[in-house]
């Protein structure tokens, strides 16, 4: 077996019936990361915006547009505790979903957090590609970015483990991830 197979197995022996919960703002890398990391560790990958939008048969922008953001959050809210329930997997959460104390709390309790930590030119060079983004809907998207950080950075924070995700290849990041996790799980038992 190699060493990369010794410490994957390492990690899911480790992890149990926990997943590896992605946490971060819009543009971080969650999704690409997310994947790459689920298929090397053979666990299953979950975009919990996608399942938000499978549970409420609406795209996000449609919740929004429809709900609002308070109804978005409650149902985003109710979708990772049940995700949460199925681990373990790899699960990456929307950029506000960690905000929540609630969501905080069953992922502590049921998973491994990681921060996608990415300065603001990389978001903002990752954001415009898509136009997805109902809180980039705004007369000054740089601004509400801005914003965002100032009011997230100090709760993902509070994540197991923070990875900085620049541009360098997200398969780079991802050996990081997978670095830090057999890190955090051995200190875990120690």
């Amino acid at each position: 077996m190699t060493q990369a197979g010794k410490i994957d197995r390492e990690i899911v022996e480790r992890l149990g019936a926990r997943s590896v919960v992605l946490v971060g703002m819009m543009g971080a890398g969650k999704t690409s990361i997310g994947k790459r990391l689920a298929a090397r560790l053979h666990l299953p990958f979950v975009d919990a915006d996608h399942a938000i939008e499978q549970a409420a048969g609406l795209s996000i922008p449609e919740i929004f547009a429809r709900h609002g953001e308070a109804d978005f959050r409650a149902g985003e809210r109710r979708v990772i505790a049940r995700l949460l329930k199925e681990g373990p997997q790899v699960l990456a959460t929307g950029g506000g979903a960690y905000m929540n104390l609630e969501t905080r709390l069953a992922i502590r309790e049921s998973g491994v957090s990681v921060w996608l930590k990415a300065e603001f030119d990389v978001l903002m060079r990752r954001v415009r590609k898509r136009s997805n983004r109902p809180l980039l809907k705004t007369e000054d998207p740089e601004g509400t970015v801005r914003r965002l950080i100032e009011e997230r950075y100090p709760v993902y924070a509070e994540a197991d483990i923070t990875i900085l995700s620049t541009d360098i290849a997200h398969e780079l990041v991802m050996e990081s991830v997978a670095q830090n996790l057999v890190d955090f799980l051995a200190a875990e038992r120690e």
